[in-house]
């Protein structure tokens, strides 16, 4: 497979958006880092991220959505979770939360719970609208590397893995979301990421 690297034009990501439509997976930017993404409903593009990925196959996937109606499609909104949408998102949060059953199985990896997150960059959200779909996106990197903060970090891991890679430039932040599990009833910070644990707890305090 031939690795290209794309500004995202219009025709690009629309070039993109037609790739996920079809099954495939495709890199771009977050604030955070670059995303490896695919229709996150499908369980057969799915299993291209793994594979591309070298990742195990029991590791859930988290979900990027444009807004709060999608992700109320693919989980259940608490209170906790449309405070913090109104507070963070789009923005670097994660939010685990309770998945509907319109999330397969095999991309929580068996969990019945599911990642949420809004990014806030205008390429991913503009791919996400164009896909039609919430997209299973982890870090586009090789399993045990760092997650990449430009198109060329991602070429470097994924080149022959993936077709296109949309170039946003170097990623706003540069390390991954912060992780709040909101399944239970204490909210627990998962991972410590771009924003402070202390801001989201006091939002939902």
């Amino acid at each position: 497979m031939q690795t290209e690297i794309l500004q995202p034009t219009t025709g690009n990501l629309l070039r993109a958006a037609e790739l996920i439509r079809r099954g495939e997976i495709v890199a771009f930017p977050t604030e955070t880092v670059y995303g490896l993404g695919a229709n996150g409903l499908n369980v057969d593009a799915c299993r291209k991220i793994f594979a591309a990925k070298g990742r195990p196959s029991d590791k859930p996937l988290s979900l990027l959505v444009a807004n709060l109606e999608q992700a109320s499609r693919v989980a259940k909104i608490s209170l906790a979770a449309e405070k913090l949408f109104a507070a963070f998102c789009p923005g670097a949060l994660t939010m685990i939360l309770p998945k509907n059953k319109i999330v397969p199985d095999f991309v929580t990896g068996g969990r019945s719970s599911v990642g949420i997150r809004v990014p806030d960059n205008v390429t991913a959200l503009a791919l996400i609208k164009l896909a039609g779909c919430p997209l299973a996106a982890p870090s586009a990197n090789l399993s045990g590397m760092s997650p990449p903060a430009t198109a060329q970090e991602v070429f470097d891991n994924l080149r022959g893995r993936v077709e296109v890679i949309l170039d946003g430039g170097r990623c706003e932040f540069g390390i991954a979301s912060t992780i709040i599990d909101l399944t239970t009833s204490t909210p627990k910070i998962l991972r410590h990421g771009a924003i402070p644990a202390e801001r989201l707890l006091e939002v939902i305090s």
